[in-house]
């Protein structure tokens, strides 16, 4: 009556005993409980005042149900959920422990399924070391000692429980070895109450009709790495609000986000994190519900209507995903079942101090499953198209972040983390497995080979963020352009590097906040010259080589830092600069796409010539992007600074008519107009080591690439 007995099964429901058979049920709401067997009624025993009723009855009692009468009056019929047999195999329970059941949200969590022809839920929980799981919720009264669960083998709780649905509220309430009693939501809850209520709700898998069936065959086609990828980084919550200022579903964005990208060329969209987190601020980053897409916006099939929009408009989405570490929310992973379970017990290991957080244990096999059939949870139910890992750095070393004595080493004596590591490759391994599914990497140190395939030794990652080209970006537009000529290495020193990974040049959300300031705020000089400077920022990031990300609202030229609690400030784009600021977006992102040498070969020096790099006097460089078939490329000439540079020459390949296909201070663009009139003839004069040359007009604060 306490809901101390580790073993409910073995004292409620039917049981044989020497005298026959004898049905026990503990109904603390009934005054009075009868068994029903077909059109016969057996009135039960009560035993003790608490609820405690039992009856002997005759024969095997497979098929029976209890009709009870409340202390309201009021009967109800209802299946007792200790009649049901054990519903996870042996295999199941051995391959989680094993840590190779893939697909564990299968397994564990909470599955409406019919069970003896009785339609009901199963529940299942892994917590090997509480005393006592029970499943609360409102058809119970949240009372622990209802539904106590059985206990299998690997320290997995199960239950299941007819007669409940799609769409009930409940948690699993934990009585730890100590005494301690705490109601947590479901690790693979599918499905949470709208913050700030955290309980978890029965969903089913298999309620939506994919209509992507096109996009996923031709996915499992294509090669990104020789294709223009351009994505937009997205905060679902911020990016646009109603009209009356709420925030929009995941349906009402199908429709107005997967058209703007459309409309503005991009290939993806990538969504901060999407998975259920009681934080706003958190941006979605501190993660409590790995397998539930936040009800902020809808259920999981709108979410799932989300991206089958997506992938019917021919556009790729990327999620963000947070497998370094987790809040120590009390309702969810953190000491789960009174224990460190997730996480290290030893703060060394399972603590991280920056952002106030839990580090996962990889080299527990029960943890490691659970992330693993986490990403392949999204990419197969979600047929999410790639995963951007967050934090890599901080997964890959034990001192991240520490100071010594903070840390303990590996069993070599170093500070690498071994089963983060492998834990890393295993999951690139996994989900390069799904047709087409790519794998991003936020990675900031130089660890080497972290886009290379597991097999030559690499993490395996598809693409790595080039978190050095962003910076040294950022540091050379934020200087005056006067003094730019002695910082000429800022924005050359990139391709020294470039080909060792196969980089993402990312304009991130991370970089418009926390008094970082938004993206034209970072430019130097009056309006003209901010828009100017971002628009040669652009040009230059599009025509380097490596795949593309903007963060929303860098496309327009946001003047404020990124708020997560208001709607992007649209109401700029009647305003020329912004407007045509977001018509070269557009332009950069279609040139791109139609240009085989601006992204056949990005991971390749065979893709890239440097024409001048050295002219630091004038802040000028030029090079030469070049496709597969090396007779298709592009010639790029910036001017970083305000001068206009008049009769500048540039040696090319190939003598002929080159014919100007960007010019960023064009006025479509915001620009003054200055130009070469749309076609310029080479000259037969050599010129940086080519026989042929291009005496051309580089506007001010501009980039124009020139095609033959």
């Amino acid at each position: 009556m306490k809901g101390t007995h580790r073993d409910p099964f073995g004292f409620l429901g039917p049981h044989q005993t020497r005298i026959g058979w004898i049905i026990r049920a503990w109904l603390p709401q009934a005054t009075y409980v009868s068994v029903v067997q077909g059109a016969d009624r057996k009135p039960m025993h009560r035993v003790d005042p608490a609820g405690f009723f039992e009856v002997t009855v005759s024969g095997n009692p497979r098929d029976y149900h209890l009709a009870m009468t409340l202390y309201s009056g009021e009967i109800q019929e209802i299946e007792d959920p200790y009649r049901f047999p054990p519903l996870l195999t042996p295999f199941e329970l051995h391959l989680h422990g094993e840590g190779t059941n893939f697909e564990s949200y299968r397994t564990l969590g909470a599955h409406p399924m019919t069970c003896e022809g009785v339609a009901g839920v199963r529940f299942a929980v892994w917590a090997p070391n509480a005393e006592v799981m029970s499943v609360v919720g409102d058809f119970n009264g949240w009372d622990r000692r209802r539904h106590p669960m059985r206990l299998r083998d690997g320290g997995i709780w199960e239950i299941f429980l007819p007669g409940l649905r799609e769409g009930t509220h409940y948690k699993y309430a934990v009585l730890s070895r100590a005494g301690l009693v705490q109601d947590k939501c479901d690790p693979y809850g599918f499905y949470s109450e709208l913050t700030p209520k955290t309980a978890s709700v029965v969903w089913s898998l298999e309620n939506h009709t994919w209509g992507d069936q096109a996009w996923m065959e031709a996915r499992g086609q294509r090669q990104w790495l020789r294709e223009a990828v351009s994505i937009y980084e997205v905060h679902l919550g911020s990016w646009m609000h109603s009209p009356e200022g709420e925030l929009l579903s995941y349906r009402q964005l199908a429709d107005t986000l997967s058209e703007y990208v459309t409309r503005m060329g991009y290939t993806h969209i990538e969504l901060l994190p999407i998975m259920e987190h009681p934080f706003t601020g958190s941006w979605g980053y501190q993660v409590t519900g790995y397998y539930a897409p936040t009800s902020r916006f809808g259920t999981p099939d709108d979410f799932r209507y989300f991206v089958d929009r997506c992938h019917q408009s021919g556009i790729g989405v990327i999620l963000d995903w947070v497998p370094a570490h987790f809040p120590r929310d009390v309702f969810a992973l953190g000491r789960f079942d009174g224990t460190a379970l997730y996480e290290h017990e030893d703060p060394r290991q399972g603590e991280q101090r920056d952002w106030g957080t839990l580090i996962f244990n990889y080299g527990r096999n029960e943890v490691s499953t659970f992330l693993l059939s986490n990403a392949l949870y999204w990419l197969k139910e979600f047929h999410i198209d790639g995963l951007r890992v967050d934090a890599v750095a901080s997964m890959l070393y034990l001192d991240y972040s520490r100071q010594p004595g903070e840390w303990i080493p590996n069993r070599y004596g170093g500070r690498e983390n071994l089963e983060a590591i492998a834990f890393l490759k295993r999951f690139n391994e996994l989900a390069h497995k799904e047709p087409g599914a790519i794998t991003i990497a936020e990675e900031s140190t130089s660890w080497p080979m972290v886009s290379k395939p597991v097999y030559v030794g690499g993490l395996g990652f598809t693409m790595k963020w080039n978190m050095g080209w962003m910076h040294d970006m950022f540091d050379y537009f934020a200087k005056e352009p006067l003094f730019r000529k002695y910082h000429q290495q800022k924005i050359t020193f990139s391709m020294l590097y470039a080909f060792t990974e196969n980089f993402v040049l990312p304009v991130s959300h991370d970089e418009v906040v926390h008094e970082k300031a938004a993206l034209i705020s970072k430019m130097p000089g009056d309006e003209w010259r901010r828009f100017a400077n971002v628009r040669a920022f652009l040009a230059y990031m599009f025509t380097h080589p490596g795949k593309k990300l903007m963060f929303m609202g860098c496309e327009f030229g946001q003047t404020s830092e990124w708020n997560h609690d208001v709607a992007l400030p649209w109401n700029l784009l009647q305003y020329a600069y912004h407007n045509r600021l977001q018509t070269l977006v557009k332009e950069l992102n279609r040139l791109c796409r139609n240009e085989p040498a601006l992204h056949q070969v990005d991971d390749d020096y065979k893709g890239f010539e440097w024409i001048d790099c050295n002219d630091a006097d004038q802040s000028t460089i030029s090079f030469l992007r070049l496709a597969q078939n090396r007779d298709d490329f592009v010639v790029v000439c910036c001017n970083f600074t305000p001068v206009p540079r008049m009769d500048y020459c540039v040696g090319v390949p190939t003598a002929g008519l080159y014919r100007e296909i960007l010019n960023t201070d064009a006025e479509m663009f915001g620009g003054s107009n200055m130009g070469n009139g749309g076609i310029l003839a080479t000259e037969d004069i050599a010129c940086h080591g080519r026989d042929a040359r291009l005496r051309l007009t580089l506007p001010p604060l501009a980039v124009v690439v020139f095609k033959i």
